[in-house]
């Protein structure tokens, strides 16, 4: 379930929501990766046509968002029937691009906040989100710059297929650890690095099936699970994972699986 149909609130966005009020726009810091920025920053205004560079994240949308229910309602003692299950709670979303994940977490009841390093990704997502009725407070800005405005902490953080397109991926991921709140969750999607990822999530769906532009990823910056558990191991958090998602030609859909061979995600619950 991904409540991706659900009826938009009717708020518009409201700036500033998650941010200390004198913040400035604009993304700067160590984790910005420019050509990768670059390169998504090109196709901003497409995020949300479903046939075209996006359109296999929107098929793959549905899967990865009923995992993250299911997840945090398991971890945040949630009930998973409830239509907005984590009313009254918070939510960053770091590396948002045009808000695929933004707004269907914002319609399961989560107050969300989403950063990303590209202004032209930020202006798409606040234009969407505006014209379904959705306040999510967007901001161009980097983790890093936000955990050093004192912004959070937050209930739920998610960073989802943004650590391998990052400068440094364990400075990265443990800013992002640091802004969840004692007994929260940080849940992070990513590509294994393997020859099955290799073979399949990038030689096969950049140069065969042209599922996404050719050079969207670089192999050797995918990461291992047991890499993502190292980077985190002196933080306060407890890693579980891996929890794989698949592709199944026959039926043209992802699905949540045991192999987590190419697309998977790790949980993290903060401890202190």
């Amino acid at each position: 379930m991904t409540a991706s149909s659900d009826a938009a609130p009717s708020r518009l966005p409201r700036e500033g929501h998650g941010f200390p009020q004198n913040s400035s726009e604009g993304a700067f810091g160590a984790s910005i990766d420019p050509a990768d920025v670059a390169r998504f920053s090109a196709q901003a205004a497409e995020w949300w046509d479903a046939h075209g560079p996006f359109a296999p994240l929107h098929r793959f949308n549905p899967a990865r968002l009923a995992l993250i229910r299911e997840q945090l309602c398991a971890r945040l003692g949630r009930d998973p029937k409830a239509r907005r299950p984590f009313e009254g709670l918070t939510l960053l979303d770091v590396g948002c691009g045009g808000g695929l994940i933004a707004e269907p977490m914002r319609r399961m009841g989560f107050s969300v906040t989403a950063i990303d390093a590209s202004s032209e990704n930020i202006g798409t997502a606040r234009a969407h989100a505006g014209m379904v009725g959705l306040d999510i407070a967007y901001r161009a800005a980097t983790v890093e710059q936000i955990e050093a405005e004192g912004a959070g902490p937050f209930d739920v953080v998610l960073t989802m297929e943004v650590i391998e397109h990052v400068a440094d991926p364990e400075a990265f991921v443990r800013a992002c650890s640091r802004l969840v709140r004692p007994g929260g969750v940080m849940m992070v999607a990513t590509l294994n690095r393997t020859l099955k990822s290799l073979a399949l999530g990038k030689v096969a769906a950049e140069y065969i099936l042209r599922w996404v532009p050719a050079g969207t990823h670089d192999w050797r910056q995918f990461l291992k699970p047991d890499e993502i558990r190292t980077m985190l191991a002196q933080e306060a958090v407890t890693v579980e994972g891996p929890y794989g998602l698949n592709y199944d030609p026959l039926t043209d859909r992802w699905s949540q699986s045991d192999d987590a061979g190419i697309n998977y995600m790790m949980v993290a619950t903060r401890t202190a």
